[in-house]
């Protein structure tokens, strides 16, 4: 029995793709993002599968890789492109290359053109194919940064990909309008960028006048991921034990090494924790309002009132949006505090979401 689950991170709007046989139980996981690894990891564990192997379609420049956390959680290699130059892969894949899990195998096919580093990764009966950024649901990569080409692009899509069974299933490592598959007949026909009889140069200067601005977390990610998500200056981070995963709450862990909580998860857990708001007291009594019971000690006067607070109970921390409160949580953390959280998105997501509170406006 083949196992396949596509995997969505709403934040940097990927998809993570677990592949498994399950008659082994062996799996591998293409594109894993660093903040859903607690929730990939979850499934595995789950479904009773082993996670083998990572696999990166490219260097990503939106999202920091979850590779080297799952590594240090499930014992999976890391596999990514030869071409990519970065360090920590046990694996660097090219050409023709095969990735094995259990009985079934991924294909692999260089697909340089988004980035130089860009993979497609094939099913072994050429049923489904993972293209990464390098061709999309009626779309395709930018190709203006990481040593893009258009050119090269339309070549790797037209030699490598459109080269597939029709029937083949395009599963992109991207989407930002809720489209899921697509298939080598429908981008053939449909791609209104390089499907039917678009030439090279139509595509070429197509994509040399997008004038698209770089990508939020270009410097952030492609860094981090040139480690394979490793954070720099923080390898505790991957080992320390006081990072293991907390038992209080539904929590996922961001890159910047904070666990946040979502306003619904914190509405379900308010009374068992408690709640540090940040913010200023006109905000505090403003139109946002506050949650009900939460305690105000402005940002500016955390660390000279930590002793104010219980460190032996979990500390659910907020603001406006969620920038204060991650501060707040690094000066609790200094100052001993284990079990602590913070509001994502901060008032601003809890009042989107209709959730009660005291004052405010309607």
């Amino acid at each position: 029995m083949f196992v396949f689950r596509q995997l969505f991170d709403p934040q940097s709007s990927t998809y993570t793709y677990l592949l498994a046989d399950r008659r082994g139980g062996q799996a591998v996981l293409i594109d894993p993002v660093f903040e859903q690894v607690r929730r990939d990891a979850a499934l595995i564990e789950e479904l009773g599968l082993t996670l083998v192997a990572t696999l990166e379609t490219h260097v990503h420049a939106d999202h920091v890789t979850g590779a080297s956390l799952l590594k240090q959680r499930l014992g999976s290699k890391i596999m990514l492109a030869a071409t990519s130059s970065a360090e920590g892969a046990d694996r660097l894949l090219g050409e023709d290359d095969v990735v094995a899990f259990g009985s079934r195998r991924l294909l692999v096919r260089a697909t340089p053109g988004h980035t130089d580093s860009c993979l497609t990764f094939v099913l072994d009966d050429h049923s489904m194919a993972f293209t990464g950024d390098c061709l999309l649901i009626r779309g395709s990569g930018r190709t203006d940064f990481q040593q893009g080409n258009p050119g090269t692009m339309y070549r790797s899509v037209h030699d490598q990909i459109f080269s597939l069974p029709e029937d083949c299933l395009l599963y992109p490592a991207h989407d930002y309008r809720g489209l899921t598959v697509t298939s080598v007949a429908e981008e053939r026909r449909f791609n209104p960028r390089l499907g039917g009889d678009i030439a090279m140069r139509d595509f070429t200067g197509y994509m040399n006048n997008l004038r698209l601005a770089h990508p939020k977390m270009l410097d952030v990610a492609v860094p981090a991921n040139l480690r394979c998500g490793r954070p720099e200056n923080d390898a505790a981070a991957l080992t320390d034990p006081d990072r293991a995963d907390p038992d209080w709450a539904h929590l996922h862990y961001s890159f910047a090494g904070i666990w946040e909580i979502t306003p619904h998860v914190l509405e379900e857990h308010a009374q068992h924790v408690q709640i540090l708001d940040v913010r200023e007291p006109a905000e505090f009594n403003g139109p946002l309002g506050h949650i009900a019971g939460a305690t105000l000690i402005p940002l500016g006067e955390l660390a000279g009132r930590v002793d104010e607070l219980d460190r032996a109970r979990p500390l659910v921390a907020v603001c406006r949006a969620g920038s204060r409160s991650a501060q707040a949580i690094t000066i609790l953390t200094q100052n001993g505090f284990k079990q602590t959280a913070n509001l994502t998105g901060g008032m601003l997501r809890w009042r989107a979401e209709a959730l009660a509170v005291e004052g405010g406006a309607r």
